[in-house]
């Protein structure tokens, strides 16, 4: 072998060797997020993360405050103290806490050394958004941040899916957690919940000035639907359009134009609202609608409120073809806090709203179309998991 080969030999294996040192360390870096990802693609599939770290304990727990009374759960490590505490706080859906992918995360969180409360939202069962959720989650966040073995040094921050992205930041904008959210992790979240109820009817959501179309997931709709139902004076009302929603989760194509002809005034309205498909239309019938409607739309959407003042760091993660609340409104989000808070990692194919669709780590399909959406989430996880070790404020 020439001299001049040698060298190119050892050049090519300098090269090759810092490669895999680089590897290497990235995987030292992210392990635990790996881990993580690996055990929420197959929860109870016998992942690494299962292997190596014991069943974490789940304690149901009763929080009370002004004499009301809320149910949540408490996930602990099963050895060693929790090094941060987590409110993780789940969407719209009839499972509430129960529901198993929260369980799943909560249990990979718990194995990781958060102490992990999931609170059970007042009128999930009945898939209604409701105000008073954010009462709900500054209470669970509360009871943590109380509990120095739960929230040491306060290390303690707020996880939410969907719709519950937005309580969970009104309330870290409360007067007393102000300070004391450190952290929220918002996946498939919304800004405007006007805009995002124009996208539930219509399909339209907006994108650098332009109007743009994809269908929606008629399931929006009918949590929407239960929702305005539950503020309507007239009993009958209520009753006829909790049958149309009724109807349509058992048949999303039942004829359901029997029952709204029976509807008074302000079930028309909301009606109206319901199966309107022209998207310049929307904010007339949102102003349309009975006060107590339109007040609790109000609450809970926060383009006007002063997400300025956050002092949280933001974990924002969406799918760019999620059907319930379009990418645009995590988007917007991240534009209305001071800069640098937020994180934003807008994911292509993995994840639809928030159901995560990640590839095992042999699977062809990972390293051939998912590859750039997995450094995303490594990226992500691993930015909540240093919470667990951060500085203060």
């Amino acid at each position: 072998m020439t001299k001049k080969r040698r060298l190119a030999w050892i050049g090519a294996g300098v090269v090759v060797a810092a490669l895999l040192g680089a590897v290497v360390a990235w995987i030292g870096a992210h392990y635990d997020a790996l881990l993580l990802l690996g055990y929420l693609t197959d929860p109870g599939g016998g992942s690494r993360l299962e292997r190596t770290t014991p069943e974490p304990s789940r304690t149901p727990i009763i929080l009370t405050t002004a004499g009301r009374h809320a149910e949540a759960d408490l996930y602990l490590p099963a050895t060693g103290a929790p090094q941060a505490g987590i409110v993780l706080v789940p969407g719209a859906v009839r499972e509430g806490r129960r529901d198993v992918r929260l369980v799943a995360l909560a249990r990979g969180l718990a194995r990781l050394r958060f102490a992990v409360m999931v609170p059970e939202l007042r009128f999930s069962e009945e898939l209604r958004i409701d105000a008073g959720h954010v009462r709900d989650v500054a209470e669970a966040f509360r009871y943590l941040l109380q509990r120095e073995d739960l929230a040491p040094a306060g290390r303690a921050g707020i996880a939410a899916f969907s719709y519950a992205v937005g309580p969970a930041l009104l309330a870290a904008l409360e007067d007393d957690l102000l300070y004391k959210v450190r952290f929220v992790l918002g996946v498939g979240g919304y800004h405007d919940l006007r805009s995002a109820i124009r996208f539930f009817t219509t399909g339209y959501f907006e994108h650098d000035g332009q109007l743009r179309h994809l269908q929606p997931d008629p399931y929006a709709t009918l949590v929407l639907a239960r929702s305005l139902a539950a503020h309507l004076r007239e009993p009958a009302d209520r009753s006829i359009l909790e049958a149309m929603v009724s109807a349509r989760l058992e048949d999303r194509d039942a004829d359901i134009a029997p029952l709204a002809r029976q509807l008074g005034p302000e079930g028309q309205a909301v009606y109206r609202l319901l199966t309107n498909r022209e998207p310049g239309l929307t904010q007339a019938l949102i102003a349309a609608l009975p006060i107590s409607s339109r007040e609790t739309i109000g609450a809970l959407t926060l383009s006007d409120k002063k997400l300025e003042a956050l002092s949280a760091r933001l974990i924002l993660v969406h799918g760019r073809n999620d059907r319930l609340i379009p990418y645009t409104e995590t988007l917007a989000l991240a534009r209305a806090v001071e800069p640098g808070r937020a994180h934003v990692f807008v994911l292509h194919r993995v994840l639809g709203h928030v159901d995560l669709g990640l590839s095992g780590l042999l699977s062809v399909r990972l390293w051939t179309e998912e590859l750039p959406d997995a450094l995303m989430l490594v990226q992500a996880v691993s930015l909540l998991l240093h919470e667990r070790r951060a500085p203060p404020n």
